[in-house]
């Protein structure tokens, strides 16, 4: 049977790209899919069959990497989050829970801030400070300006080979940084658009096209979340600089609260870690701590 992987998903179909990447067939998923609760996503490697020249159906799905809600696709290699410097301002909080999700699901992020035209010396200092940590900590910080001629050949190597989603809250510019990676895309979603009649701003579809030899999802991700999936042993293992020192702590399940000896707790009183970072842990730790209990309907 052939394999490929889905690049779109329209209307209860599924563009299947053979492992050529030479032709596209129109797919439907199998009935035994929805008694299994599994829906085919985009950005998943399928076995499917052929019916004709151009339609087949999806047999079977691999096992993936990873899976998105919003948007809903698998196997994503790296997000990149879109935080503006002003006008919204610039939020570590909001931006740590980003991090902490996108580190969650496995995705390699990359931070870019965008507006940085629009700030003043002294913002632009507090907000050195910030870049420098998140550098520190080994992320990618990319700094954007209005009309930056520079900007689709300073993105082009960071999407280089790798599946990727743009996410961040609303107002920060990333359908701006879409259509400057992707220029063909504002024509493409307004034919879309067009040919179902539908309001521009309403992406009802999902597609993955191919840039720099990698792919990026043509909608932006996510705007918000919760920590739903997330357990309070797992979650400093979100944090990098945590992640690493980890092992040095006294106790083996060290939530880095108040328990004695805690090598994260030093790190931040060294400054080693910064007092921030620790601080929103602590605050998504009480999150995931008061969450009600889930209740399993098996």
């Amino acid at each position: 049977m052939p394999k490929g992987q889905i690049r779109k998903a329209l209307s209860g179909f599924y563009y299947v790209l053979d492992e050529d990447g030479e032709r596209y067939t129109q797919c439907r998923g199998r009935g035994i899919f929805r008694n299994r609760q599994i829906a085919p996503l985009v950005g998943d490697f399928v076995e499917y069959k052929a019916d004709n020249d151009r339609e087949g159906t999806i047999l079977d799905i691999e096992e993936r990497k990873n899976e998105l809600v919003r948007p809903p696709i698998a196997n994503v290699d790296q997000a990149i989050l879109v935080f503006s410097a002003k006008q919204p301002d610039f939020h570590p909080l909001l931006l740590d829970r980003f991090l902490v999700a996108v580190e969650s699901f496995d995705i390699q992020p990359v931070i870019c801030l965008t507006k940085m035209d629009l700030i003043t010396e002294a913002e632009r200092a507090a907000l050195d400070c910030y870049v420098e940590d998140y550098r520190n900590i080994g992320y990618e910080v990319i700094e954007t300006y209005k009309d930056d001629p520079t900007l689709q050949q300073r993105l082009m190597p960071v999407l280089k080979g790798k599946t990727s989603v743009l996410a961040g809250q609303s107002g920060v510019g990333k359908s701006t940084l879409l259509n400057t990676i992707l220029p063909s895309l504002k024509l493409k979603t307004d034919d879309i658009s067009q040919a179902l009649n539908r309001g521009k701003h309403t992406t009802r579809h999902v597609e993955l096209i191919g840039v720099n030899d990698g792919l990026l999802a043509d909608t932006p991700g996510f705007s918000s979340f919760d920590f739903d999936q997330l357990e309070k042993e797992e979650l400093s293992a979100c944090f990098p600089e945590m992640q690493q020192r980890s092992g040095a702590c006294k106790f083996r399940e060290c939530l880095h609260l108040n328990e004695p000896k805690c090598a994260i707790k030093k790190a931040v009183e060294t400054g080693e870690i910064p007092a921030y970072r620790h601080k929103h842990y602590l605050k998504f730790l009480e999150e995931i701590m008061n969450r009600k209990p889930r209740y399993s309907h098996d």
